[in-house]
């Protein structure tokens, strides 16, 4: 969405049942949302949280993107799966899931996408104002972002995922123009630009504050050894932790970062992990995702720029700007 404004009148029945956001966030605000398209690759326990919150705000349509069959694991986190196997037995995430949304608010669009996100191509992106990628290798995430970027129009870009206490959220809004309320109630445009996710993953270590969340470069040391050893996204498990210390050591010693910065029990945590997923944290993860992608249609208040991550060992929820790195010295 580009906030150059929203076209077509709310009917009467949408503004009685969205009256509530809509004091909140006004009217344009709502019809901007009521006529904006949304892809979801990947169904899980965080992003089904996401998709209940934008169905709920009354969101224009939601596309679901996942062809895995749905097993007794998915029960664990997904809630929009019914613990009944002669309901979810041999149909897909996304087709269970898509079932059980359509309930949440009949006046939201919500359709399945078949197909391997690996093989997204630009044409299919055109159908969309926001993509959400979830549960996907960094191979996948950099392909559908950077073919976001490709397009002639704005797409926003986010990936979330939820690693059973602790999560990951990252934004690429591109050039992203937005109101700011300052105090005393006055408004003032803003703009900001986003780097790739590419670009975000590659800045030198060294030029990061000290201060940079620590579970920042856990996930890109996990993700980094996934991607050399060609494993599935929590398909790493702790009897890999050998293996991944030394990737550790390695990614820190050519960034001059003090491994001290990335604990061992933190990597151990990740890789315990696996898949699972801790039902609160994804539906604080989700109800954050949420927030950012209204105020990103809406063009209403300050986004996040660019990660968000949450831990609940501490419940604190921290935003790293990480920004795109140096440009290559002109000698």
């Amino acid at each position: 969405m580009d906030g150059s404004g929203a076209e077509g009148e709310l009917t009467a029945q949408e503004t009685a049942l969205y009256d509530r956001q809509i004091r909140v966030w006004g009217v344009d605000a709502q019809k901007r949302l009521s006529k904006s398209h949304v892809l979801v690759c990947g169904m899980n326990g965080t992003t089904i949280e996401f998709c209940k919150n934008i169905v709920l705000a009354g969101v224009g349509s939601l596309s679901l993107m996942d062809d895995h069959m749905v097993t007794e694991d998915d029960l664990n986190a997904n809630f929009l799966i019914p613990p009944d196997e002669s309901i979810y037995g041999g149909r897909s995430r996304a087709e269970v899931c898509c079932e059980s949304l359509k309930d949440f608010n009949p006046m939201v669009r919500v359709s399945v996408e078949n197909g391997d996100p690996s093989l997204i191509d630009g044409e299919f992106l055109d159908k969309f104002d926001i993509i959400v990628i979830s549960g996907a290798s960094l191979k996948i995430k950099l392909f559908i972002n950077e073919n976001c970027r490709k397009r002639s129009k704005r797409i926003a870009f986010y990936t979330i995922d939820c690693k059973d206490s602790c999560g990951e959220i990252f934004v690429d809004l591109q050039k992203h123009s937005y109101v700011q309320k300052k105090p005393g109630g006055e408004t003032e445009q803003q703009e900001l630009t986003y780097p790739s996710l590419q670009e975000a993953i590659s800045v030198p270590w060294k030029n990061l504050p000290r201060k940079t969340a620590k579970l920042y470069f856990a996930m890109r040391v996990l993700e980094n050894y996934e991607l050399s050893e060609g494993r599935s996204p929590g398909k790493t498990t702790l009897s890999d932790i050998p293996a991944v210390l030394a990737r550790r050591k390695d990614m820190c010693d050519k960034m001059s970062l003090n491994e001290s910065q990335i604990p061992t029990a933190l990597m151990e945590q990740l890789l315990a992990a696996g898949k699972k997923e801790h039902p609160p944290v994804c539906a604080i993860l989700g109800g954050i995702l949420g927030q950012e992608v209204i105020k990103s249609i809406s063009c209403k208040g300050d986004p996040i720029k660019n990660f968000f991550y949450f831990d609940a060992a501490d419940g604190k929820g921290v935003i790293e700007d990480i920004p795109p790195p140096p440009p290559p010295s002109a000698n």
